[in-house]
């Protein structure tokens, strides 16, 4: 069973509204990568969704963890 995107990277970026995007970079399971940008909210709730205090530690989590109320898992 394929494990589906996973978070290779992750950056903080300026939004066009003044506030700070989530900039973060999945890998797919062909080895194609694809950014994701994540408004503040989405991209707090994807911290505490992977239980991650840094965004570095939001690397070799699933994508799944973007969507509201799913928890990561590595």
């Amino acid at each position: 069973m394929t494990k589906g995107a996973v978070i290779v990277g992750a950056e903080i970026g300026g939004g066009h509204d003044g506030h700070a995007d989530l900039i973060v970079r999945l890998r797919f399971d062909g080895g194609t990568e694809s950014n994701v940008v994540l408004d503040t909210e989405a991209g707090l709730r994807l911290m505490r969704n992977c239980n991650a205090k840094h965004i570095s530690e939001l690397v070799g989590h699933s994508w799944r963890g973007i969507l509201e109320g799913m928890t990561c898992s590595i």
